[in-house]
């Protein structure tokens, strides 16, 4: 059975609210994960093109027996492309990887190169905004369907907001217990545009933790679930990545909620004061 709970993005298109993640999931295996994925019910993935996997996501894709319109596709652009040309040649050639006539939400990856991440102070706003021209042409084309940013600032945001004639669709940041951006997460709300949570899971640091299975315990599910569900309750859309069998079917069933004392609790809590098992 399909995870059927979407969200409305602000061009009214809707996205499944858990995505497959597809991170350091190399080529040759992608391709039979997002098929198993499928089979468990998942209808919604997220790749990009510095992971190095989008020719094997659109295997995948292809080779399952679900109709194209029932799986919601999301890519982003190569951080270090930021010219308009190089932006229309990127977009071709994602769609050329994956055998498919369009893509469902394209993003920019990061502001910044990642050579140049935590180096620099330039933020590249006359080239995002060369990217976000060819990407809104892209939907006018009908290659893409929605369009949206990745690792953006709110200073990021508003280049994008000012100057583009299509709003951002989403903004796909880090966002689990131990790191809620709320102020962000609020600017970005306050604009129509929908937070996407990656590494929902925080790589995995905080599974052990006494505090969260504490939590976890208290509700009678995993600590993976409980983390899951702390996101979805923020509202965001979720990019857990598994390519195991039984963990994409836990990380499907979150069919609880926390309660609002536990999380204001959960959103206020850090790892500093947790002495973390990694």
């Amino acid at each position: 059975m399909k995870f059927a709970k979407t969200l409305t993005l602000n061009n009214r298109v809707e996205i499944p609210q858990i995505q497959l993640g597809t991170w350091l999931i190399n080529n040759d295996d992608v391709r039979k994960v997002v098929r198993q994925a499928i089979g468990v019910g998942y209808r919604s993935f997220d790749t990009a093109k510095d992971y190095g996997n989008e020719k094997g996501v659109g295997k995948g894709i292809w080779n399952s027996d679900i109709e194209r319109s029932d799986i919601f596709l999301t890519t982003k652009l190569p951080t270090a492309v930021k010219d308009y040309e190089g932006t229309k040649e990127a977009i071709d050639d994602a769609l050329d990887r994956f055998s498919l006539e369009y893509i469902d939400l394209l993003l920019i990856h990061s502001p910044q190169s990642w050579i140049e991440v935590n180096r620099t102070d330039d933020r590249h706003f006359e080239g995002n905004l060369e990217n976000w021209r060819a990407m809104e042409e892209a939907v006018k084309a009908g290659k893409v369907r929605a369009i949206g940013v990745s690792n953006f600032l709110q200073e990021d945001v508003a280049n994008i907001v000012d100057n583009g004639t299509i709003k951002p669709a989403v903004n796909q940041i880090e966002v689990h217990i131990d790191k809620v951006p709320m102020d962000l997460m609020n600017y970005c709300k306050s604009l129509g545009i929908q937070i996407e949570a990656y590494s929902p899971l925080a790589h995995g640091r905080l599974l052990k933790d006494p505090k969260i299975n504490e939590y976890a315990n208290k509700y009678n599910v995993s600590p993976a679930q409980l983390m899951l569900a702390f996101d979805l309750q923020l509202g965001c859309i979720v990019l857990p990545k598994s390519d195991n069998i039984a963990e994409m079917k836990e990380n499907l069933h979150i069919d609880f909620r926390i309660n609002d004392e536990d999380m204001e609790k959960l959103i206020k809590l850090k790892e500093r004061d947790q002495n973390v098992a990694v």
